[in-house]
């Protein structure tokens, strides 16, 4: 049986994907999550950029640094840290040549330049696995290979105030959640290349990743043929939300009537229970919830801190949540004592702080923290030996702009 090497020598284990080489030909905020998870997981990620402009992400806003220092986009910074950059045109024969070698030494090749993007480069799955049969493609698109976003995928439709338009999520959940799905499909084709000595094509469509994430409403509309839209009785499947003095609190959870008679205690209306029984009831009438419930509740919640409201309210069984804002979770006592936060270089001379990958793999050595690169940094460094260019082919690469 093996040893724990926590309890054993203090050595800790390699991060799971030590070794794994990944050519990363991706942009913008699917495809840089998830190589940024494999990244963190302990891949050697390699960015495969376009000559000049680079991955997109470089010139979107908001920026770090001026005029004068130069500027890199936060955006970059935030889901790039740990990997190389190269600069190839693949329209460019030598480039061809020098990519097909890179992908005969690689583990894993990911792209979400839309369908059939590689293909028309003569990189189609096909010809990738004559170079190299072990090899993972991992392609990330809209709606699969053959030809999503929140508002296909029936998330807008569950967004938003009871009764007014559909609402899009506040962040960029359509392309973080295809990310995750991503990688997760990497890692098990990953497993079954270990198990048989073949890669695969790992077909991901945002599309069906985002719709897989409405799973309780998709349920329950089997069970029941309604759909839940923008109404009030739907708004209460989370929890119910509330006013503080300084913001939202978020009420979940199991309301059982021992808990509800505490609760009218605790905000001084007891009297409440005794007037109506449905104040004791965990899914009451929508409109008696927002109408009764919630106004009486804010009453005594309004006058005092959130953090004090979602606290007496634990202490007396319910399960409680703030609502927070991005400044709130950028200084969050409990993401830094959990170390889900991470700072790197962000190469002007300063350093960029965000969200490290949130997998506690706690017998593993730390991921590293490595800078974001700039554009083409490991040119020389890679497509001089894995891409087997000699110097003087690479400097007439970068003569024509190819690199």
């Amino acid at each position: 049986m093996p040893t724990d090497p926590e309890r054993a020598d203090d050595t800790a284990l390699p991060l799971p994907l030590e070794g794994i080489r990944v050519l990363d030909a991706t942009h913008i905020v699917a495809g840089p999550f998830c190589s940024l998870i494999l990244a963190d997981m302990g891949a050697e990620v390699i960015k495969i950029e376009r000559p000049r402009t680079g991955d997109l992400a470089r010139g979107r806003g908001p920026f770090i640094g001026d005029a004068d220092t130069g500027k890199i986009s936060s955006r970059f910074l935030g889901v790039n840290r740990n990997k190389k950059s190269v600069t190839l045109d693949l329209r460019n024969a030598t480039c061809k040549v020098a990519f097909e070698n890179l992908v005969a030494n690689s583990d894993v090749l990911l792209d979400n330049w839309g369908p059939g993007a590689f293909r028309r480069l003569g990189f189609g799955y096909d010809r990738l696995r004559e170079i190299n049969p072990r090899l993972i493609y991992a392609e990330i698109t809209g709606y699969g290979d053959g030809d999503g976003d929140s508002a296909m995928s029936g998330w807008m439709d569950i967004t938003g105030a009871p009764g007014g338009t559909p609402q899009a999520v506040g962040d960029n959940m359509g392309d973080s959640v295809p990310g995750v799905w991503a990688a997760l499909g990497i890692v098990l084709a990953l497993e079954t290349r270990r198990q048989t000595g073949f890669g695969q094509h790992v077909d991901v469509a945002m599309y069906e990743c985002m719709a897989s994430h409405v799973i309780s409403n998709m349920n329950a509309y089997q069970a029941t043929g309604n759909t839940p839209g923008r109404t009030r009785q739907a708004s209460l499947g989370p929890g119910l939300v509330f006013r503080a003095a300084d913001g939202y609190v978020v009420m979940a959870g199991v309301r059982s009537p021992q808990r509800l008679a505490a609760l009218w205690e605790l905000v001084e209306h007891p009297e409440l229970p005794q007037q109506d029984p449905r104040y004791l009831e965990q899914f009451p009438d929508a409109d008696f919830v927002f109408d009764e419930v919630i106004p009486a509740i804010e009453t005594w919640s309004s006058q005092r801190p959130k953090w004090e409201v979602a606290g007496r309210l634990t202490e007396i069984g319910f399960s409680m949540g703030v609502a927070q804002s991005i400044a709130d979770l950028a200084d969050c006592p409990q993401l830094e004592a959990r170390d889900m936060y991470v700072e790197t270089a962000d190469t002007l001379g300063g350093t960029f702080r965000s969200l490290a990958t949130p997998i506690q793999l706690t017998a593993c050595r730390p991921s590293a923290t490595g800078t974001p690169p700039t554009l083409g940094q490991h040119n020389s460094d890679i497509l001089c030996t894995l891409g087997g260019l000699t110097p003087e082919q690479l400097a007439e690469l970068e003569a024509e702009g190819a690199v």
